[in-house]
C-alpha cells in the first residue's frame, strides 16, 4: 500500500492542478470557502443521524493524505483531492492517522512523536473542514505498511519486555497494550495547531477506526481479539464521547458463526475475527466490511465474482438489519487492474453492484448506510497508487457513477445547510 513520499518538480505539480482546474471548470484553489459549520454525526439504531436527520455516505479512501501534507511542495495535492471529492458530492474520506516507526513516522518510538508529522495531520483535518469533508481516521494497521502492529511488537522486543516476537502479541501483551493506549490518548487529545480544536472535539472527524483489518491468527477462536476490542473501544469512549467508533473489520465470519458458509473460503474463519461477535460490542457504533474478490478468489471469472459480491454485501446488511441493529459501512471496495481478464468497464459494473445494493437499503431505511471506494488519487502521486487506485475524472464512467450515487443518497435524506455541494451538484 504505497511508498514513502517522493518530491515532484513544482512545474509538474502546477500542471496537475491546471488539469484539474480545466476538468472542473470553477475549481479555484485561491478562493476556497473559509470553512463549513459541521455538526457531530450521531447514531440512532441502524442509522447515522446528522442534525436530527438520516445521513447516508458516499465516500472514498485516500490513505496518503498525512504523508503528502508534510511538504509545502506536495500538500497542495491534498487540497485538490479534498475539493475534488466535495465536487463529486462525496462527504467522507477514510485516511491513516498513524505512521509508526520507520521513514517520516508520526510515532518515532513509544510515546515519542514528530511534531512536523503531527502538524501535517493537523493540516489534513483543517483542509477537510474547509471543504465540508468529514474524515474516518484509522489509528493503527494490522498490516506492516506504516509500521502497524509489527512495529509495536518490535518496540517491546527491543526493550526486552515483550512476551513474544509474534505479531499477534500486539493483542495480548500488556506492555504493547499500554503503548497503544498512550498513542490513542495522544491523538485524541491533540490540539490542532491550525484550528485550535482538540481532535476529540472536532466534528470534522466523522469517526475513529480502531485498527485496519484486524486479524489474530494466534487464536482462531476469536477470544483474544474480542477481549482486545472490548478493552480498546472502552478506553477510546472514556476519552472521547463525541465521535462514532468502528473496528475496521474485513467482515469475515468466525468458525462458530452460522454464516461461516458465506465466507470466501474456509481460511476466512481461521483469522481470529468474527463480524457479528466483534461488532456486537456496546462501544462499537457501526460495523465495517471490506470487499476484495480479487484477493479472495483467484480462479473465478468476473461474473462469478460479481455474484459473490452481491451475496456478501446483502449478507452483512441482513446481519445489521436483523441482529446487530447498527449501521454497516463498506469502508473499502476495489477491483484490481491486474486480473488476467481485466477490462476497464468491469470497474463500473463492480462499483455499481455495490452502490445499487446500498441505495436500495437506504430507500428502505435499512442499515446499509454507505461505502468508501479504494482508492482515489490525483495526478502526480503515482508512488501511492496500487492496482486498485484511479484518478476518477480520468475515467468518465466512474466519475459519472460516483456523482450519481452521491445524488441518489442525497435525494433520500433531507438536504440541509451541511450539504451545499450536493445541493448544487444534484439540482
Amino acid at each position: 500500500m504505497g511508498g514513502n513520499g517522493v518530491l515532484y518538480p513544482i512545474l509538474g505539480f502546477a500542471s496537475c492542478v491546471a488539469f484539474i482546474y480545466m476538468s472542473f471548470g470553477d475549481l479555484k484553489l485561491s478562493s476556497l470557502p473559509k470553512g463549513l459549520s459541521l455538526s457531530f454525526v450521531e447514531r440512532n439504531g441502524s442509522h447515522f443521524i446528522l442534525d436530527g436527520k438520516p445521513l447516508y455516505v458516499n465516500g472514498w479512501n485516500s490513505y496518503w493524505l498525512m504523508a503528502h501534507s508534510m511538504d509545502e511542495n506536495s500538500r497542495g495535492r491534498v487540497s485538490v483531492m479534498l475539493q475534488a471529492g466535495a465536487k463529486m458530492g462525496l462527504t467522507v474520506c477514510r485516511t491513516w492517522a498513524f505512521n509508526d516507526g520507520g521513514y517520516e513516522a508520526l510515532q518515532i518510538s513509544p510515546g515519542q512523536f514528530d511534531e512536523r508529522v503531527f502538524q501535517a495531520l493537523d493540516y489534513v483535518i483543517a483542509e477537510a473542514s474547509r471543504h465540508g469533508i468529514r474524515l474516518l481516521l484509522s489509528l493503527v494497521n494490522n498490516l506492516q505498511a506504516y509500521g502497524g502492529k509489527t512495529q509495536y511488537v518490535k518496540w517491546a522486543w527491543q526493550e526486552g519486555i515483550g512476551l513474544s516476537s509474534s505479531n499477534d502479541s500486539f493483542f495480548f501483551d500488556p506492555s504493547i497494550r499500554k503503548y497503544f493506549k498512550n498513542y490513542v490518548l495522544t491523538v485524541l487529545t491533540r490540539k490542532n495547531t491550525i484550528t485550535g480544536i482538540e481532535y476529540r472535539n472536532d466534528p470534522t472527524i466523522f469517526a475513529w477506526e480502531l485498527i485496519n483489518e484486524p486479524r489474530c491468527m494466534f487464536d482462531p477462536s476469536g477470544d483474544t481479539l474480542q477481549e482486545w476490542i472490548e478493552e480498546m473501544t472502552g478506553f477510546i469512549k472514556s476519552i472521547d464521547k463525541n465521535h462514532l467508533l468502528t473496528i475496521g473489520l474485513e467482515g469475515f465470519y468466525g468458525p462458530k458463526s452460522p454464516k461461516s458458509a458465506v465466507n470466501p473460503g474456509e481460511w476466512a474463519s481461521t483469522l481470529g475475527s468474527d463480524f457479528v461477535r466483534n461488532s456486537n460490542i456496546t462501544n462499537v457504533d457501526f460495523t465495517s466490511v471490506h470487499i476484495y474478490p480479487d484477493h479472495w478468489f483467484h480462479d473465478l471469472g468476473f461474473e462469478e465474482k460479481q455474484r459473490y459480491v452481491s451475496k456478501w454485501v446483502r449478507s452483512h446488511i441482513e446481519d445489521c438489519d436483523k441482529e446487530l441493529k447498527k449501521p454497516v459501512m463498506f469502508t473499502e471496495y476495489g477491483l484490481s487492474n491486474q486480473n488476467k481478464d481485466f477490462q476497464a468497464s468491469q470497474r463500473e459494473q463492480f462499483y455499481r453492484t455495490i452502490l445499487d445494493i446500498i441505495h436500495k437499503s437506504a430507500k428502505k431505511k435499512g442499515s446499509g448506510v454507505g461505502a468508501l471506494v479504494w482508492q482515489f488519487l490525483v495526478e502526480g502521486i503515482e508512488e501511492y497508487n496500487d492496482d486498485f487506485g484511479l484518478v476518477p475524472w480520468e475515467t468518465p464512467s466512474i466519475h459519472k457513477l460516483t456523482i450519481q450515487q452521491s445524488c441518489r443518497l442525497a435525494r433520500i435524506q433531507a438536504l440541509n445547510q451541511q450539504t451545499g455541494n450536493l445541493k448544487q451538484l444534484c439540482s
